[in-house]
């Protein structure tokens, strides 16, 4: 992460509330600039969405998050947090894509060959599309890239819809499209914004050759963002101080005051006061924390909704796989991971990850597992064999927001009416879907505008003497 430009009035406070990948971003850059930052976070830890919990002995992460080369932000605050080598990058994009009583085929970017044309043969060769389907999907594909991601028209449009005009047939869409629209924008291709689908599959995979590269952690999640972070920012004097709920943040005549409730093991409630705030939480919680005179649409908000992810945990007796991940079509299972430890030495922990969720999120645990289980069984086929030792389901009922058509005109900027008043976090107006990558743009959104603020107020100060 490159640090931004010393600020005029370096000494500033600042509060960050949140301290997911935005709040953290933001906190850095603020800090780097010599400012003096609080950043309060609810949860026990840093981290936010990206988190991880024991589970009789076993870490476990809240969601499966993988990202792409082109998460280039994403990837700086990585090194930044000095965690870049508890991930894995793919030398080369190449998926495994499983179905029931098929052998799997790996769907991979041709080598040496410049974009667009390095899809050409992967498309050509989909053994899981007829021929016929295959010739459109590389004609839909090289339309997709004059598909403009910042025309807000493109975005009132369903990504489904533009599939079906663009000669894209549902054996196609569920066997292609959706395999990377579910993953990335967890919704299906008919119920996606056609905008967000073009920034995704444009950046991603049509305008340069290793854009789409998958890379994962190969550590919890909690060792990657939340811990690192929590040393960065004590190293870079910022005060964090995590367990507290914000309850309001009101303008006064010199800056912000932000009303802090008690936590555990603390009495009474504490104020801070702030010349500027960024508030890098979920659009629910800002709505509620944000003054009218700050944002009149802020119950506007509401309408971007919530998308849920469930991940079942399924742990074996032997090794049923040596794959690190896959995908599946013309299954329950959508995307699989292995995610054994070290310390796991005989058997195997997978978790199916099981986007845009709605039809599971609310289903019991018990057939959940089961059902999933079997469907995992259908692809591996070392699974029927080998004995399942525990099962279990995490539930993120609101992951992601509803990345439908219509959504870029309820997403605000980072600048509210109030100037030193901020908003953070991957639901605001990034361009970008609701993404780790999304998140860590809007943390550097939040910090310019709080930077430019801050230097403004310093030349009105100096103007008054």
């Amino acid at each position: 992460m490159t640090p931004g430009p010393p600020a005029a009035d370096a000494g500033r406070e600042v509060c960050v509330v949140g301290g997911g990948l935005a709040g953290i971003t933001a906190a850095v850059r603020l800090a780097d600039a010599g400012h003096r930052v609080t950043l309060l976070e609810r949860r026990a830890e840093l981290g936010g969405a990206t988190y991880s919990f024991d589970h009789g002995g076993l870490v476990v992460d809240t969601g499966q998050h993988v990202f792409l080369r082109c998460y280039e932000r994403y990837r700086d605050l990585l090194d930044r947090l000095g965690s870049t080598g508890l991930t894995r990058l793919q030398p080369r994009f190449s998926v495994p894509v499983l179905a029931p009583g098929r052998a799997p085929h790996v769907l991979a970017r041709a080598r040496g060959l410049p974009a667009p044309a390095h899809l050409l043969p992967p498309l050509a060769g989909y053994s899981l599309l007829n021929v016929r389907e295959r010739w459109r999907a590389i004609t839909a594909a090289n339309a997709l890239r004059a598909v403009d991601p910042d025309d807000p028209g493109n975005d009132r449009i369903s990504f489904g819809g533009w599939l079906a005009e663009h000669g894209q047939g549902s054996r196609a869409v569920r066997r292609l499209w959706d395999l990377i629209t579910v993953a990335a924008l967890n919704t299906t291709a008919e119920q996606a914004s056609l905008a967000l689908a073009a920034r995704v599959f444009r950046t991603g995979l049509l305008e340069r050759a290793d854009a789409g590269d998958i890379g994962r952690p190969i550590a919890p999640l909690s060792s990657l963002h939340g811990r690192p972070a929590l040393r960065l920012l004590t190293r870079l004097g910022v005060r964090v101080d995590t367990g507290r709920r914000v309850e309001r943040v009101e303008p006064d005549t010199t800056g912000f005051r932000v009303a802090i409730g008690g936590a555990a093991g603390r009495a009474g409630r504490d104020e801070l006061a702030a010349d500027a705030v960024v508030l890098a939480v979920p659009h629910t919680a800002a709505a509620r924390l944000v003054p009218a005179a700050a944002c009149d649409d802020r119950a506007g908000w509401q309408g971007l909704g919530s998308a849920p992810i469930v991940n079942v945990h399924l742990r074996y007796d032997s090794v049923v796989t040596r794959l690190p991940f896959a995908a599946a079509v013309e299954s329950p299972v959508q995307w699989v991971f292995d995610r054994t430890p070290p310390s796991m030495p005989d058997g195997q922990y997978l978790v199916v990850s099981i986007s845009a969720a709605d039809d599971t999120i609310t289903v019991p645990a018990g057939p959940l597992a089961a059902t999933y289980a079997a469907a995992v069984a259908g692809l591996f086929p070392a699974a029927r064999s080998a004995r399942v030792l525990e099962t279990f389901v995490t539930r993120e009922p609101h992951a992601t927001f509803r990345q439908a058509p219509g959504t870029r005109a309820l997403r605000p900027g980072a600048a509210t009416r109030l100037p030193g008043l901020v908003l953070a976090g991957a639901w605001t107006d990034t361009g970008w879907p609701d993404t780790m990558e999304g998140a860590v743009r809007s943390g550097h959104r939040a910090a310019d505008v709080v930077l430019a603020h801050l230097m403004c107020s310093n030349r009105n100060l100096e103007g008054t003497r």
